[in-house]
């Protein structure tokens, strides 16, 4: 066995729809940097670190950081877990946005009072992440609870347990060479991409 066998690796997965599906509001040239580029380098960095361990494991190396290994793997894993996710989140324009139905969506009623109210507090939690990063809606079982929460970067500020139902991308190739410096307007396109049904078939796992 070879040491890069000790370990097996990622790959990226196909989109679940035409690269110009979400047009307008997500043009195809943003999904083509998103995806060929920036995902795929995710992947394909942490294929190379996972090599870099599989050395480190079989002792063929003489010196090595693995603190900066652990982070390294971690940034590229979650930037590819967190993306694939993000992707089937989202449905081709005229499929997507609207109101959730189903337990989802009676669960975002009873907890934020109305969806409106909800989409008005998960757009300000969108708004509020400084920096590059993701928004987040978990579910927690142990309370029944819909909670929403951000990540900073790719370093996650996660509970443990906790499955993610729906992820906003808000790093800046996710809108900059459409929306340029303007995320706020990529946050309000996206409403009309979101993918409810996938949202609850996450939820409906946990239930």
């Amino acid at each position: 066995m070879s040491s890069a066998d000790l370990f097996r690796k990622y790959e990226l997965p196909a989109l679940p729809y035409k690269i110009d599906a979400l047009e307008p509001h997500i043009s195809s040239q943003v999904i083509d940097v998103h995806y060929n580029g920036h995902h795929k380098g995710y992947v394909t960095n942490a294929n190379a670190t996972l090599d870099r361990i599989s050395k480190v494991a079989k002792g063929d190396v003489a010196s090595y950081d693995i603190q900066g290994l652990i982070r390294n793997l971690i940034f590229n894993v979650n930037g590819h877990k967190l993306h694939s996710l993000y992707w089937q989140n989202m449905a081709p324009s005229g499929k997507g946005g609207g109101r959730p139905g189903g337990k989802l969506g009676d669960m975002i009623e009873r907890q934020y009072t109305s969806f409106d109210r909800f989409k008005q507090l998960f757009s300000e939690a969108m708004r509020s992440l400084p920096g590059t990063g993701w928004t987040v809606l978990y579910y927690d079982a142990e309370t029944g609870n819909l909670e929403f929460t951000t990540f900073e970067n790719h370093f996650m500020n996660h509970i443990a347990e906790l499955p993610v139902i729906l992820i906003v991308d808000e790093f800046e190739h996710a809108y900059y060479l459409q929306y340029k410096n303007n995320r706020n307007a990529y946050l309000d396109a996206w409403w009309n991409v979101v993918n409810w049904e996938d949202a609850e078939r996450r939820l409906q796992k946990h239930l």
